[in-house]
């Protein structure tokens, strides 16, 4: 089992930043990869960005790149997601996710473990 906890989130104004962390515990050990996602109000919940666990390749959302930048620290276990220039349209909880299968970091179903989210309210 993998336990994973966010924290960072917060009520920003649009053009603002925030720095999500998740921190992860338990048994990494069989962890491909780190996701975050993001879910708002009435919405599907939808990727974000990942980080592959041990090489450390970055996956990201299109419309995130330039953004939203994500990064790990494997001996603290830790896996962070640097927002800028936050919209109100980023307004959502975000998951921190552990991918311990072979599919595609960018579905969901390839995360078996999933944090209980933070919020992000981005003011217009």
């Amino acid at each position: 089992q993998v336990q994973l906890v966010e924290s960072g989130g917060g009520l920003v104004q649009a053009g603002g930043s925030l720095r999500l962390s998740c921190a992860a515990s338990g048994r990494t050990s069989g962890i491909n990869a780190m996701g975050w996602f993001r879910q708002a109000p009435e919405k599907e919940r939808e990727f974000v960005a990942a980080i592959s666990w041990i090489g450390g390749a970055t996956y990201y959302q299109d419309s995130m790149k330039g953004r939203f930048t994500i990064s790990r620290d494997n001996a603290k276990k830790m896996v962070y997601l640097q927002m800028n220039s936050l919209e109100p349209e980023d307004t959502a909880v975000y998951y921190c996710a552990a991918d311990d299968s072979s599919d595609s970091v960018y579905r969901v179903t390839a995360y078996s473990y999933w944090g209980e989210g933070t919020l992000v309210t981005v003011s217009s």
